[in-house]
């Protein structure tokens, strides 16, 4: 075992899940969406296809899943190209040390977040009092300590492409952490968001786990700056998705999309920013 390859003293299960949990969404032929409690991970590439890539690596606990479903979707033994990282909070890499270790593969994410999957900085501490429902008070007890994936870990090229998803480009979308990043594929107007925005009013536990779908901006309880989120949704706004799966709730599509995008642009103070907080200027 590569002892570089670790989580942080706080790593540990969290006791949350939904209706959609271990239900995966075929997007697009090539676009496959699967639900791990609350979180969502992708997998790109076409399941006949040998190549293909994972997005996020999940919940704390949950590599045995994650391996079960790439099996049942691309085959025995098989395995991704590599892990590409929206960012690093501890429910998109949580089964990512047991994965990388078993398949043995690079991980890829934004620079800046680099010092957070390299074992060097902590994220903030989520903030429990945000206006919100359970799943926020819930948040004092998420892990948000660095992982520290060693020499697997790689930044995104400076060029904007994706290795291994061709016909993607990774576009920064911080505010809810540094190096967030979403991805967008020009030629399907298929977009990858994480935590930019996402479908579900995720601070609610009832909403995450009836699954509710609603557009919202990154969950409150740990996202530090809201002046930047703001700006990367009207980032995402202007490529006019065709289609988005987000890091929490359903895949969204269509008018239903474009209209509730449109709508999260122009109330994104009504909507996402909450009215009280330690995040909140």
């Amino acid at each position: 075992m590569d002892k570089e390859i670790t989580y942080g003293n706080d790593y540990k299960y969290i006791p949350a899940t939904s209706v959609d949990h271990l239900i995966g969404h075929e997007v697009l032929p090539d676009l496959f969406a699967y639900t791990i409690q609350i979180v969502n991970i992708a997998f790109v590439g076409h399941p006949d296809s040998q190549k293909f890539v994972l997005v996020d690596a999940g919940m704390p606990h949950s590599a045995s899943q994650i391996m079960a479903i790439t099996e049942k979707r691309f085959g025995e033994n098989k395995r991704p190209e590599a892990i590409i990282l929206t960012h690093g909070h501890f429910d998109h890499v949580g089964g990512i040390v047991e994965l990388v270790e078993h398949w043995n593969i690079p991980v890829f994410a934004h620079e800046l977040e680099l010092p957070f999957l390299t074992g060097q900085k902590s994220y903030p501490e989520p903030d429990s009092t945000v206006e919100g429902g359970l799943v926020a008070k819930m948040s004092r007890m998420f892990p948000i300590e660095p992982v520290n994936l060693g020499n697997h870990i790689k930044k995104l090229p400076d060029d904007g492409s994706v290795p291994f998803m061709p016909g993607f480009r990774w576009i920064h979308t911080p505010g809810h952490s540094p190096g967030h990043v979403s991805f967008f594929r020009d030629e399907d107007r298929a977009l990858i968001a994480g935590d930019a925005f996402i479908t579900v009013k995720q601070d609610t536990l009832y909403k995450v786990f009836t699954q509710k779908q609603e557009i919202n901006g990154p969950p409150r309880y740990l996202t530090p700056d809201w002046n930047a989120a703001w700006d990367s949704v009207k980032k995402l706004a202007t490529l006019k998705p065709s289609i988005a799966v987000t890091g929490h709730g359903l895949p969204m599509e269509g008018d239903i999309l474009t209209n509730s995008l449109e709508k999260l642009v122009n109330e994104f103070d009504k909507i996402a920013i909450p009215d009280y907080g330690k995040f909140v200027n």
